[in-house]
């Protein structure tokens, strides 16, 4: 590349006009490739690329304790709720599903996630959504006769190639219009339906265990909900010491299941007959059969009747995981390591095709799992609140996110264990009770963090007790906006909920998805644009975004000017970690970023390198600024004219 250091006056201007007229012709070639134009295999390649440098410290990061309680937590956290809905899908499949397939399931999708995915922070396992899915499918097709194990095992191979298909045309590049609106309405339905789940496991016990039974279920899961909660309040608190704050936070909910398991045993209690978790033998299905499916058994017209089924599993699991990957590294966890979303999606289409062999639900990225392990990967400290009205007070900053890959394989292998005969007959002491116990928690936790709630919330507060400089809302001059805003995601809530408690719940999917261009293209119409940039905002920094292009609507080369925003690990006193940072953008020009973000990062490195003042610069006429300020007499010049 030419130098920037001029050698004459009439030299360095022929030389800066070369480079101020190409740099436009470029840039404006690039513009004009047609969007129709894809490039097959190019978002695929390049996550590869980014996400490759890190492979081996992604291992090497794991010797931190944060490793322990996080992996401890998610498998809790994990396999209780997917043996709850096994439940469901043991009562509404006849038996089709039970414990060892849910195991099996989540399994899969942690080990297969946790060795080769470009985002291992994100947790994969069975949702509520595809419970429902696979129910509705059974309540349709078994009627009619139809091979049920078969016809789910040619859904998943269906699914398989078209997660392949859209992996292959980068179609996660859509991702950039998804923004908290649409994240915030399906994890509020999501925490919905776990408090759901949790509602149903209690009313079961009335019909089959009895009214005393029934009662002392509905107490053990209120008792699990409030000791589990009161831990999490207490971790956030500043009572005891910080080592005991910890411990009551990492390990209190995994404690609270383990004492209200045998806490049921103590006194007259031991003489109620509780409803406890159904199991199978070890390591083998449910039903009497093998682990791989038959699929060539069924009728060639119900392979075919398989392809709109999963076309809905596909639009299901293409905005589930996405949602819950972006939730997962939202811009409040200060990630450090590049994400990959068209290379995830190829791999979610290999578990979801030998999900579908294997005869087990097809496991996905799960919320609120995915971004509650995040949280749990946080390294946190306290430092004093330099705000004036809160002054003399502390709050907790997160210093930076521990990103490996052990929790989550370590999890998933706890879980393969799980499947043994000893820890089978362990599993087989959990009252339903304490399983209800764990939904209402996580299903709260999630309710309490989601955008929809806080903002309810804002609107029910005193605004008089509420600082400005706290609360962005507070900034928006038009107060109806935020009604209106909050009633239209209450809206969509209330129809994706309605829509799953009816026959047509397998279409919901496409229900999900239109969230997103009602935001994108219809809300600007009724909301100004500073009101969404405070009401609503992207998921994830422009750094995880990297993947997909971006954020929708900011600028490319602003989006880059700060990389370091959003890898850079915010410390006590706001002080950025620069030489981590450095190594970081290093490592990512090294492997390409990308056609778009590699234009201004290129720019800036070139003219460090060629003795430039150090400013990172994004423009051309910056850079011609610059230059100025390097040839002789031009500093008094620019001083004039600043004058």
């Amino acid at each position: 590349m030419p130098s920037l250091t001029p050698r004459g006056p009439h030299d360095s201007e022929e030389q800066l006009s070369r480079e101020t007229s190409h740099a436009p012709t470029t840039s404006s070639k690039r513009r004009e490739k047609k969007w129709w134009k894809i490039r097959l295999f190019r978002g695929m390649v390049n996550d590869v690329r980014r996400r490759a440098p890190y492979y081996w410290s992604d291992w090497k990061d794991a010797w931190d304790y944060r490793v322990v309680p996080a992996t401890i937590y998610m498998y809790f956290a994990n396999i209780l709720p997917a043996l709850a809905f096994s439940l469901d899908m043991f009562s509404k499949t006849a038996e089709s599903f039970g414990v060892n397939e849910v195991l099996l399931s989540s399994v899969l999708g942690s080990v297969v996630f946790a060795l080769f995915a470009a985002q291992p922070l994100v947790i994969a396992g069975v949702t509520g959504p595809i419970t429902v899915f696979n129910y509705t499918v059974y309540d349709i097709m078994t009627p009619r006769g139809t091979n049920y194990f078969a016809f789910m095992c040619w859904i998943g191979l269906w699914s398989l190639v078209m997660h392949w298909i859209l992996a292959i045309t980068n179609a996660c590049n859509a991702l950039t219009y998804v923004t908290r609106f649409s994240c915030d309405i399906f994890g509020f339905y999501v925490a919905f339906i776990y408090l759901q789940k949790g509602i149903q496991v209690l009313t079961r016990q009335w019909g089959s265990a009895g009214d005393t039974s029934a009662y002392l279920a509905v107490m053990v899961s209120l008792l699990v909900l409030m000791v589990g909660y009161a831990c999490g309040v207490v971790g956030g608190s500043t009572l005891f010491q910080r080592h005991v704050r910890k411990f009551i936070e990492d390990y209190g909910t995994p404690l609270t299941i383990i004492f209200f398991t045998g806490f049921v045993h103590i006194g007259h209690m031991r003489e109620v007959n509780l409803e406890t978790l159904p199991t199978s033998k070890a390591f083998l299905p449910t039903q009497d059969r093998s682990w791989f499916i038959r699929f060539w058994e069924i009728d060639v017209a119900d392979i075919f009747i398989a392809i709109p089924f999963a076309i809905l599993l596909t639009i299901l699991f293409y905005f589930d995981h996405n949602v819950s990957s972006l939730i997962a590294q939202g811009t409040e966890f200060p990630l450090r390591k590049p994400a990959g979303f068209h290379w995830d999606i190829f791999l979610l289409g290999l578990t979801t095709g030998i999900g579908g062999i294997l005869g087990i639900p097809f496991p996905n990225g799960l919320i609120p799992q995915a971004p509650f392990h995040t949280k749990a990967l946080c390294v946190t400290r306290q430092v004093s609140d330099t705000d004036e009205i809160n002054k003399g007070k502390t709050q907790r900053v997160v210093s930076h996110v521990v990103e490996q890959r052990v929790s989550n394989l370590a999890q998933g292998l706890l879980t393969l264990g799980t499947m043994t005969g000893p820890l089978l007959v362990v599993l087989h002491l959990i009252p339903q009770g304490v399983l209800a116990g764990l939904f209402f928690i996580m299903g709260v936790e999630a309710l309490l963090e989601n955008g929809i709630t806080l903002k309810i919330l804002f609107l029910l507060r005193d605004h008089t007790l509420t600082p400005s400089a706290t609360e962005p809302l507070k900034r928006i001059r038009r107060k109806r906006a935020i009604y209106y805003f909050v009633t239209i995601e209450l809206l969509g809530f209330a129809a994706t909920f309605a829509i799953t408690q009816t026959i047509a719940a397998i279409g919901f999917p496409v229900f999900i998805l239109l969230l997103v261009p009602i935001r994108t293209f219809l809300m600007p119409r009724y909301f100004s644009q500073e009101e969404l940039n405070i009401l609503d905002a992207p998921t994830a920094s422009p750094f995880t975004m990297e993947s997909v292009g971006g954020n929708f609507g900011e600028d490319v080369d602003s989006s880059q000017a700060s990389p370091s925003e959003a890898m850079a690990t915010p410390v006590a006193g706001g002080v950025n970690d620069t030489s981590d940072s450095l190594e970081r953008g290093e490592a990512e020009t090294a492997v390409g970023l990308g056609q778009k973000h590699e234009r201004g990062s290129y720019r800036r490195a070139s003219f460090r390198a060629e003795g430039g003042s150090g400013v990172e610069v994004d423009d051309e006429d910056e850079i011609e600024m610059q230059v100025q300020t390097q040839r002789p007499g031009t500093r008094d010049r620019r001083k004039s004219r600043e004058i």
